[in-house]
């Protein structure tokens, strides 16, 4: 089968590689789409832990070829996604019930063999039928499933005031995320263009244009609103966390989103966050939201053509990268050989 293979950060290959052979507790899914996500071109770096030689892709759809002897509920030619996160189910956070903490978490597509190929194989507890979404749609089951995750960190009350930093692709599942779960404003901030003009039309209440060269233009601009309840970060960028934490109000909650580089890091001063009783929360993937995210997508509550911007075959790995770090379009969708 054609797979996009790194033997080390930034060294990668689309090749011949083996069909994978299962085990009688998984199933082989032939891949008919996969998302491109943030956390990919971190595994391009080397960050994230990846374990070479890799075949990166953790947001697959597709549809289930052969099935272990032990399987059950899955067959042949169902049309499924998969969780990508699996728990040891032994170590100190596992035996509490915390399962995404797990000291030997694996992900496929980061420690195991992921979806940027023809075949993936996969333990079968892992796989969901999908039923009306398209392969196209489908690739944002798992982002929409962090994303449920995040929301349920948060803890958001009703009818709060609540900003979000970044109009990506997670950012726009987020907003509607927001909206439907009680946020009474939403504010999203957001280079100008398509990506915040489409997080206006599918759910903020207001957009604020942020100006890289004036940032001062658009933390005035945000001033205006006199803080807010809940503030999230989901661009990843230090310098944005940065002024995340001066826009919460007192009593107020950041939640730390955006995958960081993994040597960044920010300031703040203690006693602001004495005085005003700030909380600062992190929310890091999901393992146990794929059931939550599939209903709001199936029942089409969170919308994501318009998300999906771009589409590539998967031999076109280079043109993906470029395309990537030009910040070009919202999300893209990558197909293997006759997908």
């Amino acid at each position: 089968m054609k797979a996009i293979v790194y033997d080390a950060p930034r060294t990668f290959h689309y090749k011949d590689v083996p069909e994978p052979d299962i085990l009688p507790d998984e199933v082989l899914i032939r891949i008919h789409a996969c998302g491109l996500c943030g956390t990919d071109l971190h595994i391009h770096e080397g960050e994230f832990s990846p374990n070479f030689p890799l075949i990166p892709g953790h947001e697959f759809t597709g549809e289930i070829v052969a099935a272990g002897a032990a399987v059950q509920g899955l067959q042949k030619g169902q049309r499924v996604v998969a969780n990508s996160n699996q728990a040891c189910g032994k170590c100190f956070y596992c035996l509490r019930g915390q399962y995404l903490y797990c000291k030997n978490l694996n992900a496929y597509g980061v420690t195991r063999n992921g979806g940027f190929a023809e075949y993936l194989r996969i333990k079968a507890d892992r796989v969901f039928q999908i039923d009306h979404l398209s392969y196209r749609q489908a690739i944002m089951v798992e982002p929409t499933s962090c994303a449920v995750h995040g929301i349920e960190v948060l803890a958001m009350e009703p009818g709060s005031d609540v900003l979000l930093y970044g109009a990506g692709p997670t950012g726009q599942v987020l907003a509607q995320l927001l909206k439907l779960n009680g946020a009474g404003r939403l504010v999203v901030a957001a280079p100008p263009g398509p990506k915040l003009d489409l997080a206006g039309r599918l759910a903020a209440d207001e957009t604020v244009e942020m100006d890289r060269k004036n940032a001062e233009k658009h933390r005035a601009r945000l001033n205006e609103f006199n803080g807010f309840d809940y503030v999230i970060e989901a661009t990843g960028s230090p310098h944005v966390l940065q002024d995340a934490l001066r826009t919460a109000r007192r009593g107020g909650t950041v939640l730390v989103y955006g995958v960081y580089p993994e040597n960044a890091s920010v300031q703040f001063n203690p006693f602001d966050m004495f005085r005003n009783e700030l909380s600062i929360k992190g929310s890091f993937a999901q393992i146990d939201s794929f059931p939550r995210a599939l209903n709001y997508l199936e029942t089409g509550k969170i919308k994501v053509d318009e998300i999906i911007s771009d589409e590539f075959e998967l031999k076109d790995w280079d043109q993906v990268l470029q395309h990537a770090w030009s910040r070009k379009g919202i999300k893209t969708a990558l197909f293997p050989p006759g997908a």
